[in-house]
């Protein structure tokens, strides 16, 4: 059980899969769904400040080299388009609305980047980021409670 949860929290952590896929798969393997929802959520936010300060700090060295620069400006081009309207438009509200959207390409590390890009305040990102990410983790768990009870 312990070993399931823990690779719930690494799904939750990953680019891959977020609490999108973490979720799910707990419950999947029989852990609480309560503990995997909030070990999933809590998982996922983590990933706003990790972001953050690759993005700040890493990112700028990183930049350097041609191969990394091509990859990070596909990615930023990315985030950029898929929320870039709702950004812009709506600020804090569209951002929280990008992220809690549970599809591929919507979660914690294309809100993170866009927030960075678009130059938000830090706590405001962080707070949008959050309650995306809670409101996106209660659809999953909720559909995975309710497919795993039939």
């Amino acid at each position: 059980m312990l070993t399931d949860l823990i690779m719930a929290v690494l799904w939750s952590l990953s680019p891959f899969g977020e609490a999108k896929v973490g979720i799910p798969y707990g419950i999947a393997k029989g852990v609480n769904s309560h503990l995997v929802f909030v070990s999933c959520f809590l998982a996922n936010v983590l990933v706003f400040p990790i972001m953050l300060f690759f993005l700040e700090y890493i990112n700028r060295h990183l930049v350097r080299w041609r191969f990394y620069k091509k990859g990070a400006l596909w990615v930023a081009r990315r985030a950029k388009a898929g929320s870039s309207t709702n950004i812009k438009k709506y600020g804090f509200l569209g951002l929280t609305l990008f992220v809690m959207i549970p599809l591929p390409g919507t979660g914690v590390y294309a809100g993170s980047i866009a927030s960075y890009l678009f130059g938000m305040e830090r706590k405001r990102a962080f707070l949008a980021n959050a309650i995306g990410i809670f409101f996106s983790s209660l659809i999953v768990w909720a559909v995975s409670v309710s497919v795993s009870a039939s």
